[in-house]
C-alpha cells in the first residue's frame, strides 16, 4: 500500500476500526444483539433451504440435476451481481438496502412456499424465484461487512461471535428442516424460510447505525458516475497487496482443495459408511467451526492473517482422514481440527479486511473479496467428478489435503500478508 491508499488506511485504522477498541472493547450493545439475532436467524433459515429444495423437488418426480440447477440459479445470480451490489451499497444506506432484500425474500419464498403447498411446483419456476433471491443477496451481503465496525467497538470480538452463532445455525438448520419435511411438507420449511427474513428485517428495522465519517463528497447520479465508483473500488483492491494477494490464493483453494473437497468427501463417507456417518462428520466439522469461534474471542494476534494462516495448516484433516479411508470417529476429529481452522481463519480475514479499509469503499472491496472468494468454488466442484473418476476419490482427496497445505505455506510467503500488522496495535500495545 502506497501513498494516498496507505495515509487512508492508517485513518481507517485509527479512527474507523481499531483504534477505539483500546478504549473499551465493546460486543453486546443493543444494536449489535439486534444485528446479531439477525444474521443467525437468516442463517438458520438458509441452512434449511437444502434440505427443502431436495425433498421438495424430488417429491415432484425431478431429480438431483433440477435440484442443483436450483440452487445453482441463487449462487449464480448472486456470484454474478455481487460486485455492483457493492457500489449500490457504498451509494445508498445499508440499511435499507438490506431491509429491502429480506423483504423481497419474504416474498420470494412464501411464493415458493406456496406452490409447494399447492402441489403446482415447475423447475423454471423455482429457478426464477432462485434467481430473484440471488440478486437479493447480492443487494444485502455488501453491507454486512461496513455494519460490524459501525456497531461494535470489538470488531473481532463481534466478527467471532457471528461466526459462532452462523456456526451453530449450521448445525441446527438441517435437522430443524428435516422434522419440518417429515411433520408437515417442504413447502412447511419455506413458510419457516420466508420467517426468518421476516425477523431479520425486523431487527434491521429496529437498528439504530451510526453514521459513516463524512467524506465531503456525495455521491454522483448517473451511469458514469456508477462506473467510476465501480472503478475507484477495483483501484482500491488492488493497491492492496496482501488483500488482492489472499484472494488470489484463496481462488487456488477454492479449485484444488474446497471445491472437490465438500462433494467427495459426502460421496465417500455416504458409500463407505452410510448417511448417519457423514451427518456425524459433517455436525462435527461445524462444532469445529464454533470452537474455532471462541478462540478468535480470546486470542488477539498483533499479525492476523498469519495467525489464521497458521490456523488453515489444520484443515488438512478433513479430506485426508476421507481420503485415507480411515474410521467415521478419526474422520469426525479431523473435521472437527479442519472446521477449528477455518473459522478462526475467518474471523482473522473478516476483521482485518473491516479495520484495514475506509469505510467510504468498504462496501464495495468486500463486494470484490466474496465475489473472488466464490468465483472459482464452482469450477473445483466441477472438476471434482471428472478428477475422481481418473485417479479415485480418495487420491483427489489426498492431493486436496496437500494442497490444503500449500495454500497455508503460500499466504505465508506474501510478506504483505504475512506482515501486516492489526489495526489497532499501536493503541492496545499488542
Amino acid at each position: 500500500m502506497t501513498g494516498t491508499s496507505a495515509r487512508r488506511d492508517i485513518v481507517a485504522g485509527a479512527g474507523f476500526g481499531g483504534g477505539r477498541g483500546d478504549r473499551g472493547r465493546t460486543v453486546w450493545s443493543r444494536d449489535f444483539v439486534l444485528f446479531f439475532v439477525a444474521r443467525a436467524v437468516a442463517r438458520l433459515g438458509d441452512t434449511m433451504l437444502p434440505v427443502a429444495l431436495a425433498a421438495g423437488l424430488l417429491e415432484h418426480g425431478y431429480g438431483a440435476g433440477a435440484v442443483g440447477l436450483a440452487m445453482a440459479s441463487t449462487a449464480a445470480a448472486f456470484a454474478g451481481l455481487v460486485v455492483f451490489g457493492g457500489v449500490i451499497a457504498d451509494r445508498f444506506s445499508t440499511r435499507r438496502l438490506m431491509i429491502g432484500a429480506d423483504l423481497v425474500r419474504i416474498g420470494t419464498q412464501s411464493l415458493a412456499a406456496a406452490l409447494f403447498f399447492a402441489g403446482h411446483v415447475v423447475l423454471w419456476q423455482v429457478c426464477a424465484i432462485g434467481v430473484v433471491n440471488g440478486v437479493a443477496g447480492a443487494v444485502f451481503q455488501p453491507g454486512v461487512a461496513s455494519t460490524v465496525p459501525r456497531l461494535a467497538t470489538d470488531i473481532q470480538g463481534a466478527n467471532g461471535a457471528i461466526r459462532i452463532a452462523e456456526s451453530a445455525a449450521q448445525l441446527a438448520g438441517p435437522a430443524l428442516a428435516g422434522l419440518l419435511v417429515g411433520f408437515a411438507s417442504p413447502g412447511g420449511v419455506f413458510a419457516a424460510h420466508a420467517a426468518t427474513y421476516a425477523v431479520s428485517a425486523l431487527c434491521l428495522l429496529l437498528l439504530r447505525l451510526p453514521p459513516l465519517p463524512d467524506t465531503g463528497r456525495a455521491p454522483a447520479a448517473g451511469a458514469r458516475a456508477f462506473k467510476a465508483d465501480l472503478v475507484e473500488g477495483w483501484r482500491e483492491f488492488r493497491t492492496r497487496t496482501w488483500l488482492w494477494g489472499v484472494i488470489a490464493v484463496w481462488c487456488v483453494y477454492m479449485i484444488a482443495v474446497w471445491g472437490p473437497t465438500v462433494p467427495l468427501v459426502a460421496t465417500e463417507v455416504v458409500r463407505n459408511h452410510g448417511p448417519r456417518a457423514y451427518g456425524l462428520v459433517n455436525s462435527a466439522l461445524g462444532a469445529g467451526t464454533v470452537l474455532g469461534g471462541l478462540l478468535a474471542l480470546r486470542l488477539r494476534p498483533r499479525r492476523m492473517l498469519r495467525a489464521g494462516s497458521i490456523a488453515l495448516f489444520a484443515f488438512v484433516g478433513f479430506p485426508v482422514t476421507v481420503g485415507a479411508g480411515l474410521g467415521v470417529p478419526a474422520m469426525a476429529a479431523g473435521a472437527a481440527v479442519a472446521g477449528a481452522g477455518m473459522s478462526f481463519w475467518g474471523v482473522m480475514w473478516a476483521t482485518s479486511v473491516q479495520t484495514q479499509v475506509p469505510p467510504d469503499v468498504l462496501n464495495r472491496i468486500h463486494a470484490y473479496d466474496v465475489a473472488g472468494s466464490l468465483a472459482m468454488m464452482p469450477v473445483g466442484q466441477a472438476l471434482a467428478g471428472p478428477a475422481a473418476g481418473v485417479l479415485g476419490a480418495g487420491h483427489v482427496l489426498l492431493v486436496a489435503g496437500a494442497m490444503s497445505l500449500v495454500v497455508a505455506v503460500a499466504l505465508l510467503a506474501v510478506p504483505a500478508i504475512r506482515d501486516l500488522v492489526r489495526a489497532d496495535a499501536a493503541t492496545t500495545g499488542h
